[in-house]
Formats: structure tokens, C-alpha cells, sequence
């Protein structure tokens, strides 16, 4: 097999693993997604958000680059566990059967030795962090070992992802000053709705599968009603961002980041054609520029102001 025929559909054509991670790496690199940085990216930015948000000017970049490594490592071990969970199903669905377990690249059991290994460097990182921050990261645990199975149960799948993504948001700003205030709890309540929001564009693309396996989600809940949803999830975002600006004391820089934020966000919903699945991973992926805005908001807002 070829490594053009091994690709994951939603892995970019020239991703770096495919040309240059070494063969018998790419199967496990493919299972914690890193040829797809785009998870990680999502998993990073309320950590970052919200590390920015606590500081005083510059952002402390010690805990930008810890968590930076903890999203790579925990986002991997989260993708490898869904897969060892949902392995089945991604054998039915056309988007997911070439990945590493279904594909049969990687053996059950070594998928769960992989897992074990990326929870100890996740486990790594957190004990570097304050003692609050090391409690909110354990305390997550439960979160993302059920999240693969609310597809199952519930149409709303997205709330329980949103739920464990956004865990940075408390996170970050816990292992900055060892407490939490209204400004992160905000934030993270908004990044739940961005998630529902841009889980849901991604959802689009498996709808068809999805119905006929028995595989529950927002994309197959709202249907041709999704963009109304959107403007409400989006909405609550950009809602939430000006609650946290307020709660935060940030000034007139923030707000006019929060304004190109939600100038980034209500395009996508313009743009959004569901029955097109190359244009739903675009608009999905874009949500990495997104946080890039808040951030950038936050950030220079704290360090000019």
C-alpha cells in the first residue's frame, strides 16, 4: 500500500508524516493524528487563551510550551482511545475505514500500549503544573473516557466534545495563579458553544454513514436547519468573549479583536453549503485562525494595556 493509498481522507494531500515521518512510525503518528494538526490546534487554544488571560503583560511562555505539549500528547491519547472504541464503525464509514486500526496498520493491543504511553507524557506535563491545575486535569478524565460513547446514546455528542476541549480554558488560567475567576469560567462556557458550532460543520461530512450505521449528531439532528443552530452557538461565543473581557478587565484592544473574531465566525456560517463536505472540512479548519485571533486579542490587549 502505497502511502497516497494509506492517507486518512482528511489528512492534507503533503502532511508532513506521509513524507517524511519514517514507515513503521506513520501508522501510530496517523493514530494520534498528527499528520491532522488541526485537533490539536483546538485543544491548544483555550489553553492559551486563558494562559494569556491570567497574565499581567507578556503571557508565560514556560506554560505556553507545556501545554502546547500536553495538547499534542493528550489530544493523541484521546484520538487513540475513540479509535480503539469506535473501531467498528470507522470500518463502515468511508472517511475513517483507512485509519490505523480499522485498516488493521495497528493491532488492538498496541493501540492501548501507544495510549499508555502518551498518557505518561500527558502525565508528565501535568505534574509540572499548580496544585489546582493538577486536580482540574484529573477531574477531566471522566469527560474524555465517555465522550466516544455519546454518539451511541445521544444526537448531541458535540456538547460532551465541547465539554472535554475546552477544559484548557480553566486549566490554563488555574495553573498561571492557582484559583479561578468568573473571566475562565466564561470562557470556557463559550468555547462549549464554538465547539458545538464547528464540531457540527464537521459532522456534516459523515451524516450519510452516520444515518445508515445508527451513529447519533448534531449534523444529523438539525439537518437543514443547521445554520439557525449556528448563529446561536456562534452567537453565545462571541457573547461569551465580551462576558470575559468585561470579568477580565481587558480594554479597547480585546474588543476589537473579539470584533474580527466574530466577523471570522459569522463567515463561516455564510459560506456553509452542509452537502459539501470538502467546504465543511475548510470551514471546520479555519476555527485554527480563529483562535488565533482571540488569542492575539487577549495577548496584546494584556501587554499594551
Amino acid at each position: 500500500m502505497t502511502a497516497s493509498d494509506s492517507r486518512i481522507a482528511d489528512a492534507a494531500p503533503e502532511n508532513w508524516v506521509d513524507r517524511w515521518a519514517p514507515a513503521p512510525l506513520r501508522p501510530y503518528m496517523r493514530l494520534a493524528r498528527l499528520d491532522r494538526p488541526i485537533g490539536t490546534w483546538l485543544l491548544l487554544w483555550p489553553c492559551w487563551w486563558s494562559i494569556a488571560l491570567a497574565a499581567d503583560d507578556i503571557p508565560d511562555l514556560r506554560l505556553m510550551v507545556l501545554f502546547a505539549i500536553g495538547a499534542v500528547a493528550m489530544r493523541g491519547a484521546g484520538c487513540t482511545f475513540n479509535d480503539i472504541v469506535d473501531r467498528d464503525f470507522d470500518a463502515r464509514v468511508e472517511r475513517t475505514k483507512l485509519r490505523p486500526i480499522p485498516s488493521g496498520a495497528v493491532g488492538v493491543k498496541a493501540a492501548w500500549v501507544f495510549l499508555a504511553l502518551q498518557c505518561l507524557v500527558g502525565l508528565a506535563v501535568l505534574l509540572m503544573l499548580s496544585p489546582l491545575a493538577i486536580v482540574l486535569g484529573v477531574s477531566s478524565l471522566a469527560i474524555v473516557a465517555i465522550y466516544p460513547f455519546m454518539k451511541r446514546v445521544t444526537y448531541w455528542p458535540q456538547f460532551v466534545l465541547g465539554l472535554a476541549f475546552n477544559w484548557g480554558a480553566l486549566m490554563g488560567y488555574a495553573a498561571a495563579r492557582n484559583e479561578l475567576t468568573l473571566a475562565p469560567v466564561l470562557l470556557y462556557l463559550g468555547g462549549i458553544a464554538w465547539t458545538l458550532g464547528y464540531d457540527t460543520i464537521y459532522a456534516h461530512q459523515d451524516k450519510d454513514d452516520d444515518a445508515l450505521i445508527g451513529v447519533k449528531s448534531t449534523a444529523l439532528k438539525f439537518g437543514a436547519a443547521t445554520h439557525r443552530w449556528m448563529w446561536g452557538f456562534y452567537g453565545l461565543m462571541t457573547a461569551a468573549l465580551v462576558a470575559t473581557g468585561i470579568a477580565g478587565a481587558l480594554g479597547p484592544i480585546y474588543y476589537i479583536g473579539i470584533a474580527l473574531a466574530a466577523a471570522h465566525l459569522a463567515r463561516q456560517i455564510v459560506k456553509l453549503d452542509v452537502d459539501d463536505a470538502s467546504l465543511c472540512l475548510a470551514l471546520f479548519r479555519s476555527n485554527r485562525d480563529f483562535g488565533l485571533i482571540v488569542f492575539a486579542a487577549i495577548a496584546v490587549d494584556r501587554i499594551f494595556s
